[in-house]
């Protein structure tokens, strides 16, 4: 099977390092792909959004699988663009249709969905211009702290959590009235705060039936100790370990079942994974968001712990047996620790060497997440640059053994949380 990836980062990565494995796997292609992904297919120089050259790219390498890393594509319509056209749609993607990437794509029709379903989440109210002035009133009388979000895709940035009204009053202004976002915070989801700990549950649906995957823990802030700036993630452990059997078999009646079977309900095509973030309120799992494909660097260990040929798992997606699958999950603990650029998520440089990185081994893989190859060097090229993941017996050693990877890669500025998974080690 022919495969084109779309995307760039460690999610990107870890996708093809883990579909490489596969007997059925002949050729595998990554657009536009990074230094790491080189090493498991030919990276390609296509936007992800650019699908006139992915249509002509897939027909003139005779490509009979498209997988999509990251939310872009999905939300601007890749899947409707494949399946509507006649040359293309013998081809099957891995991912929702447009309509089933708007539970990504816009906070309000994902708060609205969960609503119509009955699936446990905040309590929130939408704003715009339209309606600026009566959103202004409800936020001078909102409890504290204040959750305002960007309706729209704002690359893992449009969530502020504002602990003074004063902080929400100038956060919804520059959001609404200086677009701060763009077009994305042309509407504004307020929500309730909810005290809790987070988690990130992925399932694998074909619209009908569906599949739990490994569940992760990944780590938003900048700083140690949860402080700072947001991030689009310093790390990930996977298992969760609050997580256990009696939490996840509520987390599948209560959220993933009502959210599989909504999509029926509603004549919604998702061929592909739903990304459910949630957050556990003394025992209880609530919805904070839903993406639209999967995390990062959430993938970067839970495809290491998931046993399953990805491939198989893919065909079962698109010829109506993903239910009689089962999943394998290795036992191990897996940790990945991020290597950032200095000065991110603010500005920050690119083009730094990087040296020192160890070749992947049964226990140990390093992601590449923001690198390009320049000759035989390889290059910062974002602002997460490295991934750092390991398996071990327990969480502890896991971490242990990421951080001394992580200590010993070398490039111009780096910088990396040295206390991932540290509420549980």
């Amino acid at each position: 099977m022919k495969i084109l990836l779309l995307g760039s980062g460690g999610r990107e990565h870890a996708l093809a390092w883990k579909m490489s494995q596969s007997t059925q796997c002949t050729g595998l292609f990554i657009a536009p792909g990074n230094a790491g992904t080189a090493q498991y297919g030919t990276n390609v120089n296509i936007a992800g959004t650019d699908f006139d050259q992915i249509k002509n790219f897939c027909i003139d390498n005779k490509i009979e699988l498209l997988v999509v890393g990251p939310e872009d594509p999905l939300v601007h319509g890749v899947y409707d663009f494949f399946t509507q056209d006649p040359e293309l749609q013998h081809i099957p993607v891995v991912g929702p249709s447009k309509q089933g990437a708007q539970l990504e794509g816009s906070k309000a029709f994902a708060k609205e969905f969960m609503l119509r379903h009955n699936i446990p989440t905040a309590a929130y109210r939408e704003f715009s211009e339209a309606n600026y002035e009566e959103g202004v009133a409800y936020l001078k009388q909102h409890s504290l702290p204040i959750v305002l979000k960007a309706d729209g895709l704002a690359a893992g940035k449009g969530v502020v959590i504002a602990a003074t009204h004063e902080e929400a009053l100038a956060e919804f202004a520059q959001m609404i009235k200086d677009a701060k976002f763009g077009d994305a915070s042309k509407k504004v989801v307020v929500e309730q705060f909810l005290t809790g700990i987070e988690l990130s549950v992925f399932v694998l649906t074909d619209g009908t039936s569906y599949k739990i995957l490994p569940a992760a823990k990944d780590y938003k802030r900048i700083g140690e100790g949860d402080t700072g700036l947001n991030t689009g993630g310093m790390g990930a452990i996977s298992p969760v370990p609050f997580a256990g059997k009696a939490f996840m078999d509520e987390v599948e009646e209560t959220i993933i079942r009502p959210t599989v079977e909504g999509l029926a309900k509603e004549n919604i095509t998702y061929k592909g994974f739903v990304f459910v973030g949630l957050i556990s309120v003394d025992g209880k799992p609530f919805v904070i968001e839903y993406n639209c494909r999967m995390g990062d660097p959430e993938t970067e260990v839970v495809m290491p712990r998931l046993q399953n040929d990805l491939l198989e798992l893919f065909t079962a997606l698109h010829n109506g047996t993903l239910g009689t699958q089962t999943i394998y999950e290795d036992p191990r603990a897996a940790a990945t620790v991020m290597l950032v650029a200095g000065g991110y998520p603010e500005a920050y440089e690119k083009g730094k060497e990087i040296t020192e990185i160890p070749a992947a081994r049964p226990d140990q893989l390093v992601f590449h997440a923001g690198t390009k190859a320049e000759g035989d060097k390889v290059l910062t090229n974002g602002g997460r640059v490295l991934t750092v993941t390991s398996l071990a017996t327990d969480l502890h050693l896991a971490l242990a053994h990421s951080k001394q990877t992580a200590e010993s890669i070398q490039f111009d500025g780096k910088y990396y949380r040295r206390d991932i998974g540290y509420e549980f080690v």
